[in-house]
C-alpha cells in the first residue's frame, strides 16, 4: 500500500537542465553495454587531448599536500582576487581587488547575484537560446526570465530592436553571454555599445556579462563589457572551467564594475550571501591562481586544435542534407538547424531517437529555449576528429533512414 507523498517545493520540481537531462537515457544504454558518442556536454576534460595544464594541477596538489585545506576568506583568497583583478585590468577596465568575489563556479555566482537583486515581479532579460540556469534560477526568487531574440540567419547576432521592445522598469538584469552558449556567436564592440545604450535608459537595470568563454574567441572581436561601460553597472562572470580546462574545480568569479557608485546596497547583499555560504574550495583556488600567474602560451595550441575540429564540423554539416549551421565564432559549441520537416517541429524526439538508434548524444535546441531554440540541436566539437566524423556518419545515416 503506497503512502501519500510528501510535497516537493515547486521551485525544485519545475527546474530543468537539458544538457544533463538527456544523459539519463544515455546512461541506461551504457548500462546495457552500448558505447555512446558524446557530443553533449561542454566539459573539456571529458574528451581526450585537452587536459588541465600540469602546472595548475601541480599547484592544486601541492596545496593539498601542504595542508591548504582550511576555509578561505568568504570572498576568495586575497592573492587570487588580486590576480583576477589584474587579469580584468588587462581587458580594459579599472578592476580592483575589492571588486572580485570568488564563487563555486559561475552557476553559484548567478545564484548569489539573483538572490541579492531579484524580488517578486522582477525580470531578467536573457538571450534565447541561452544557458539553462538563466531560465531556471530567477523563478526561485519570484522573478521571471524574458527571452530576447538572437538572429539565427545572421550569425546569431543580438536582435537589438527586440531587446529595446522588451525593456521596462521591472527589468533588473540584462544578460549578455559572450561568446554565446549554445550558439557560439561573438558580440563585438559595436553590438555591446548598442546594448549599453539601451540599458542606460533604465536606471535600475544592470548588465550581466557572462564571459566564461572569452579566451575561446576565434574572431578577435570579443570585448569586455565592463571595459566599454562608463555608467551602466556590470557584473562580469568568468572562471577556471572553460578557458583553463578545469571545470570540475568549480571556481568562478563575479567582478563588479560600478562606475557611478550605485551598487553599495547590492554589494552589501552579495557579501552577506557569500559569508553565509562560507567559501569556495581553497586548494582549487590555489590551482586557478597558478593558471593566472603562469605563462599562457599553452592556450594557443589548445585553441588551434579546437578550431580545426570546428572546421571539420562545418564541412561535414554542409554535406549532409537536412542540416544547416552558422559557423561558430567562439566557445566550442554549434547550434545546428534541423531542416527536415519531420524533425524541425520536434528536436527533442530527434535527439532521443538519434541516441537510441545511433548512440550519438547531442542536446535538443528547445532545451535552451522552448521557442527560440526549437528545430535545432547543440553539439560540442571537442571530441577528436575521428569521433566527430564517426558521429556525423551516424547522423547522416539516421536522417536518410527517416526521410
Amino acid at each position: 500500500m503506497s503512502e501519500e507523498q510528501i510535497p516537493v517545493a515547486a521551485r525544485a520540481s519545475n527546474i530543468e537542465y537539458a544538457i544533463r537531462d538527456v544523459v539519463v537515457p544515455a546512461l541506461a544504454l551504457e548500462a546495457q553495454g552500448h558505447e555512446i558518442l558524446k557530443l553533449n556536454i561542454g566539459d573539456p576534460i571529458a574528451y581526450p587531448g585537452l587536459p588541465t595544464p600540469k602546472h595548475m594541477v601541480d599547484a592544486y596538489v601541492n596545496a593539498l599536500q601542504t595542508g591548504r585545506n582550511g576555509y578561505s576568506p568568504s570572498y576568495g583568497l586575497p592573492e587570487l582576487r588580486n590576480a583576477i583583478a589584474m587579469d580584468e585590468q588587462r581587458k580594459g577596465w579599472d578592476a580592483k581587488y575589492s571588486d572580485i568575489y570568488v564563487c563555486h563556479g559561475v552557476t553559484e555566482a548567478l545564484q548569489i547575484l539573483f538572490a541579492s537583486v531579484l524580488s517578486e515581479g522582477d525580470k531578467v532579460l536573457a538571450p534565447g537560446p541561452h544557458y539553462p540556469p538563466y531560465m531556471a534560477y530567477p523563478q526561485m526568487y519570484g522573478a521571471q526570465t524574458i527571452e530576447y531574440k538572437l538572429r539565427p540567419d545572421d550569425g546569431w547576432k543580438l536582435d537589438l530592436e527586440d531587446i529595446e521592445s522588451k525593456m521596462d522598469s521591472s527589468v533588473r538584469l540584462l544578460v549578455l553571454i559572450n561568446p554565446n552558449n549554445p550558439c557560439g556567436s561573438v558580440a563585438g564592440k559595436e553590438e555591446i555599445e548598442q546594448l549599453l545604450t539601451i540599458a542606460r535608459k533604465w536606471p535600475n537595470c544592470m548588465i550581466v556579462a557572462d564571459e566564461i568563454y572569452d579566451g575561446l574567441d576565434f574572431t578577435g572581436t570579443q570585448k569586455s563589457v565592463a571595459s566599454l561601460s562608463i555608467d551602466v553597472p556590470v557584473f562580469t562572470l568568468n572562471g577556471v572551467s572553460k578557458v583553463y580546462y578545469a571545470p570540475g574545480w568549480r571556481i568562478g568569479y563575479m567582478a563588479i564594475h560600478d562606475p557611478t557608485h550605485r551598487l553599495l546596497n547590492v554589494r552589501d547583499g552579495i557579501e552577506r550571501m557569500l559569508r553565509a555560504r562560507l567559501c569556495a574550495s581553497t586548494p582549487a583556488q590555489v590551482g586557478y591562481l597558478a593558471g593566472l600567474e603562469s605563462d599562457r602560451s599553452w592556450m594557443s595550441g589548445y585553441s588551434e586544435r579546437v578550431v580545426q575540429q570546428r572546421d571539420v564540423c562545418i564541412k561535414r554539416i554542409s554535406e549532409i542534407e537536412g542540416l544547416e549551421v552558422q559557423s561558430s565564432g567562439g566557445a566550442f559549441y554549434m547550434f545546428v538547424r534541423l531542416t527536415d520537416e519531420k524533425w524541425a517541429e520536434d528536436d527533442k524526439q530527434f535527439v532521443l531517437d538519434l541516441l537510441h538508434e545511433e548512440h550519438v548524444l547531442v542536446v535538443h535546441g528547445s532545451g535552451f529555449s522552448p521557442t527560440l531554440g526549437k528545430g535545432h540541436f547543440r553539439l560540442v566539437y571537442l571530441p577528436d576528429v575521428k569521433v566527430l566524423n564517426d558521429a556525423f556518419d551516424r547522423i547522416e545515416s539516421f536522417l536518410l533512414r527517416h526521410r
